[in-house]
């Protein structure tokens, strides 16, 4: 039998990228968004589940064990951006962005890993972000978000041990997707005090989504993580300048890598 693979956010980007190419390798695929246009899109059979609502991702949930039986493998891939400069940034989308890229992949790994833990057997896969590793200006609220969600993995991995189900985090740098589009920006005002700042870091950001990488390469990195016997704590994919920028951090001076930073932003 085929390996059942559950993976939220699949219409579009990364996620989609992740479920069309683990389609052509023989697993069953299913995908989620929060209104999807059809039941099955490219052998994805597809599912409605927003993770900030958990009685849809009870549902989906329940859906796939109603027709498969089991539950190999969870990607919570799901996630939003935003950025601005903290001071001005409302306090419901800092919650907001929180719901939706913490406690969503929470709420997803609570509901299966009843099933998992009664299997014995299971993976968990994190969709973090190189930007979980460092706090980026303007940039503060989604580097916590992702950070908040590696190290819980790094807990919940010793926890389920005894169980036989794995968790792992992948962490992509920039991809060359539409997550710009749907990231929230604080507005840019004229007569803010960080208007010349956040500007230029804006656009900067925005050229990094533009020039990334291949959603492709993280297709075939969480498919080498699946079969993958016993996978590591993390994983890193992306620009070589941006793997290495988490190694440097570990072993630079706080404040000198911070003067990295503010070069690299021009700040």
């Amino acid at each position: 039998m085929s390996q059942v693979v559950l993976i939220t956010g699949a219409s579009s980007g990364i996620g989609k990228s992740i479920a069309e190419y683990l389609v052509t390798k023989g697993f069953t695929v299913y995908g989620t968004s929060r209104n999807p246009k059809s039941d099955n899109l490219n052998g994805v059979h597809f599912v409605p589940l927003d993770v900030t609502q958990n009685e849809t991702i009870k549902s989906a949930v329940a859906t796939i064990l109603e027709k498969e039986g089991k539950l190999d493998v969870v990607i919570n891939n799901a996630g939003k951006g935003i950025s601005g400069p903290l001071e001005e940034i409302p306090e419901e989308e800092l919650k907001s962005v929180f719901d939706t890229n913490y406690f969503g992949p929470i709420a997803v790994i609570k509901a299966v890993l009843p099933t998992m833990r009664k299997q014995r057997s299971g993976l968990i896969i994190n969709v973090t972000s190189i930007a979980g590793y460092m706090g980026l200006p303007y940039r503060s609220a989604y580097s916590a978000t992702k950070g908040a969600l590696s190290l819980t993995t790094e807990a919940l991995r010793m926890e389920l041990k005894e169980f036989n189900v794995k968790v792992t985090n992948v962490a992509p740098g920039d991809f060359a997707t539409n997550i710009a589009s749907g990231r929230y920006h604080a507005p840019l005002h004229k007569d803010s005090d960080y208007a010349a700042n956040y500007g230029k870091s804006l656009a900067l950001m925005d050229e990094h989504v533009d020039g990334g990488e291949d959603p492709m390469l993280m297709a075939k990195a969480v498919f080498d993580i699946i079969n993958t016997k016993d996978p590591q704590v993390d994983y890193k994919v992306g620009a070589f300048t941006q793997r290495i920028s988490t190694f440097l951090k570990g072993v630079l001076p706080s404040k000198t890598y911070e003067r990295l930073l503010l070069k690299h932003y021009k700040l």
